[in-house]
């Protein structure tokens, strides 16, 4: 177990140390985005999804090191390899969507056909179990229909999910690591490391990345980080074979998108801020966050509102922790 946290504190210094001059350069380079909650719209650093991602390597190439050199523990390397290059590939869609700009980036047709192509490396391995069991159903066996099919959308649907209630101050980094420390802890339960190195790397570089993105924060994430964590909680649910449990952590996702569809995704997160900095909700409505600020009449900060949407995630991810201990999934 000792062996295992390494990775996490690999992943969390390296963010630590890279991130203040890295948030330096952008800010020098001009790479800047407007804090939309705040009445003020300050000037913040963007593009932090590259450190994320930058500690997120180190402690999977350090979990490799453990394994192949000092025999730590056993992971099955082409797996994580594959896993690695997926997450790393969406991470780089993410990236040139943020460097086109807000609003101006890859459109939405984009956002579900990149990611397909990024599944590539786990549908060459056939990653997983092709017998997946549905809650209240049981055990279905797909066959190929699994490594064509299921891993691709689950790929995609995971990373687009995931990019969709963001915009808050501390909102993407706080809920990833939530929905993270739920897929590792069922993970080392049932004896899956691979899968479980996956979370414990992405936890610690998110756990620093917190550091600067809680409010008020000094650089965003973007897309490059908010597709690359999505993309790990896929990876992590198919080679882990947690799909079930992948699918019901994310329930507040679906909402969200079911809200958005809606919309005909033209609405957005963001609250209207007032003076002191109070947010109240677009009239339009059109997201989770909207229906929460609705609930706060004009008198939710940014903090708060932020703080009940993280409180409702780890409400979630408890509940199906308990339901998998009791083995209901």
């Amino acid at each position: 177990m000792l062996s295992i946290i390494i990775p996490l504190i690999l992943a969390l210094i390296s963010v630590l140390l890279i991130m203040p001059p890295f948030i330096r350069r952008m800010r020098a380079q001009g790479f800047l985005g407007k804090d939309m909650n705040k009445y003020s719209r300050p000037k913040v650093a963007e593009l932090g999804g590259v450190v994320v991602f930058l500690g997120f390597s180190f402690g999977i190439f350090s979990a490799i090191f453990l394994s192949t050199y000092l025999h730590a523990f056993t992971i099955e390397l082409s797996v994580l390899l594959a896993g690695f290059s997926t997450i790393a590939m969406i991470c780089f869609i993410g990236f040139i969507d943020d460097i086109i700009g807000w609003k101006k980036g890859i459109r939405q047709w984009q956002h579900a056909l990149f990611p397909i192509i990024a599944a590539l490396p786990l549908m060459a391995i056939a990653a997983g179990e092709t017998a997946m069991v549905i809650p209240f159903i049981g055990q279905i066996q797909l066959g190929i229909i699994y490594s064509l099919i299921i891993i691709p959308i689950g790929v995609t649907g995971a990373s687009n999910a995931f990019n969709m209630l963001a915009g808050f101050n501390g909102l993407e980094a706080g809920q990833g690591i939530i929905l993270t420390t739920t897929l590792t802890i069922i993970a080392l339960l049932s004896g899956q490391i691979t899968a479980a190195l996956f979370g414990i790397a992405m936890i610690g570089a998110l756990i620093a990345f917190l550091r600067f993105n809680w409010f008020p924060a000094r650089i965003f994430g973007g897309d490059s980080l908010t597709l690359m964590v999505g993309a790990n909680l896929a990876v992590m649910s198919i080679i882990g074979n947690m799909e079930s449990v992948g699918l019901l952590i994310v329930a507040l996702f679906i909402i969200e998108f079911l809200i958005k569809a809606k919309h005909k995704f033209q609405s957005e997160c963001f609250g209207r801020p007032n003076k002191k900095n109070q947010l109240s909700a677009s009239s339009k409505g059109g997201s989770l966050t909207q229906l929460v600020l609705r609930l706060g009449k004009g008198r939710f900060t940014e903090q708060k509102t932020t703080a009940i949407i993280l409180g409702l995630q780890a409400l979630l991810c408890c509940t199906i922790i308990i339901v998998y201990l009791l083995k209901f999934i």
